[in-house]
């Protein structure tokens, strides 16, 4: 059965431009019958206790989601899998390059800005023996990048219709063994079942690259909702240190959950007078959606 869902990285508590992504999330999949899951995305930066609070977070506004929580780091070995199907069809190419050595890099004539500039992509088998035994010596390994066979990629988001994006050779394995973000997504949205994706659209220009690698994985691609983002009284990006933010902070502050609910169903157009998910899913409609970003004042400022 299709699915939508909700992916947190456990960085720190949420703060309400997350929450109103779950929200989003969530309505959006429960509006078209589908279900409802969440996952931890924790094989990157972890902080203790954070996937705890943000499930309890989560709980205490109401949304529900069906089956466990999904631990991203749990699956691992399906991980290294897609990995090994992706350097067997000969997608993947080792990258022996620092992060200093790719900004100072001279980059290829049309490559995009801050696209990685193919130092390594095209090297001799003697070429890529040297690079290989010269980190070894320091006690690295290389990581592995996306070695695409197409310039770019079209996906259909439900906000911004048709995107097509350039494909980067994205790195899909660290140095350290460590398997990227572009990668996981796509093998555990796909073991999920989840065919929708409602995220922020900061993460929209991300969206052909992983519908691409789905494709070579043999993977179905999920359908796009990317929403605008929630900025702070400067035009920023909101973050933790702008004041009152996080759920806790707001409840400390005075506001009640219902007033949270309120103030999350005004910034999507869907009016004042909400005090529960079930009031937010039974007013909520995508097609008076403002898409311009929406400006938080915390209660505090």
């Amino acid at each position: 059965m299709s699915a939508g869902r909700f992916a947190p990285s456990p960085s720190g508590d949420m703060h309400i431009g997350n929450l109103r992504t779950a929200a989003l999330a969530w309505v959006w999949a429960r509006r078209s019958s589908r279900r409802f899951v969440l996952r931890i995305e924790d094989i990157d930066r972890v902080r203790e206790g954070a996937a705890a609070r943000q499930v309890e977070h989560l709980k205490l506004l109401g949304l529900d989601w069906d089956g466990e929580v999904l631990m991203q780091s749990s699956r691992r070995f399906a991980h290294l899998q897609a990995l090994s199907k992706l350097r067997a069809s000969g997608h993947l190419f080792e990258c022996f390059c620092s992060r200093r050595e790719i900004a100072a890099a001279t980059r290829a004539p049309h490559t995009p800005a801050g696209f990685y500039p193919g130092t390594c992509r095209d090297l001799s088998s003697s070429e890529r023996a040297q690079a290989r035994a010269r980190l070894a010596a320091l006690g690295r390994a290389p990581a592995w990048r996306l070695l695409p066979d197409v310039d770019s990629w079209a996906v259909v988001d439900d906000l911004h219709g048709e995107v097509v994006e350039p494909i980067d050779c994205v790195v899909l394995q660290r140095g350290d063994g460590a398997v990227a973000y572009n990668l996981a997504v796509v093998v555990d949205d796909a073991f999920q079942g989840v065919d929708q994706v409602v995220r922020g659209d900061d993460l929209l220009f991300t969206a052909p690259t992983q519908a691409y690698l789905a494709s070579l994985l043999g993977l179905p691609a999920p359908s796009y909702v990317h929403v605008p983002l929630v900025l702070n009284a400067e035009g920023a990006r909101l973050a933790k240190r702008d004041g009152a933010v996080t759920l806790p902070q707001l409840l400390d502050a005075g506001w009640s959950l219902e007033k949270v609910w309120s103030v999350l169903a005004a910034s999507v157009g869907a009016g004042e007078d909400v005090a529960d998910a079930a009031g937010f899913a039974a007013v909520f409609d995508p097609a008076t959606m403002p898409r311009e970003p929406w400006v938080f004042t915390p209660p505090s400022a």
